[in-house]
């Protein structure tokens, strides 16, 4: 197989998870057979693209199939809409401070503080919202969910997985590489 990665496009202002799905999945090749892959919210962006351009398998990582697996507490936030009012920034410093104290290794953490400094802080802002107001609601057919024990962004108690990494955390591809490969294969 060839892998192909679809590269992140700029959101337009309120748009859907749906519709950006949709401009994003304007690089797949339907008329080949493929597989969509998906981590985190990229997981829930192929969830949507899967409606459009079925794949032969979808395999989500540390992600979930669909709003009914999103933790309620987010929902709660989301309602009057608190990601609006707290700062995007706040967010990047959280998890900038939150990687400190994970069990991740010093290599993993350099290299997550540095994605985070160089994440686009609208694009952030724009996909809490999305997520917050994501409307799938049925799970897709034909996918393969990967999900760590350990997940304290997307907590495994709030979603069914077909497979799950002990003490595999949201990041887990990066220190669980050989036991998500071996499901993979």
């Amino acid at each position: 197989l060839e892998p192909v990665y679809l590269e992140w496009i700029k959101p337009n202002p309120d748009e859907s998870l749906t519709s950006y799905a949709s401009r994003l999945s304007s690089e797949i090749d339907p008329t080949e057979p493929f597989v969509l892959v998906g981590l985190s919210f990229g997981g829930m962006l192929a969830v949507e693209i899967s409606k459009v351009h079925k794949p032969y398998k979808l395999i989500l990582i540390s992600s979930i199939p669909s709003i009914h697996d999103l933790p309620k507490i987010y929902l709660w936030a989301g309602r009057p809409r608190l990601q609006k009012l707290i700062p995007v920034k706040f967010f990047a410093k959280a998890s900038l401070v939150k990687r400190l104290f994970t069990s991740e290794s010093k290599e993993d953490k350099l290299f997550l503080r540095e994605m985070i400094r160089k994440t686009d802080l609208g694009f952030i802002k724009w996909a809490l919202n999305a997520i917050l107001h994501w409307e799938n609601k049925i799970a897709p057919e034909n996918f393969v969910h990967i999900h760590g024990k350990s997940d304290g962004i997307l907590p495994v108690s709030c979603t069914k997985p077909t497979h799950v990494i002990p003490r595999g955390g949201h990041l887990m591809v990066m220190n669980k590489a050989r036991e998500i490969n071996k499901i993979l294969e």
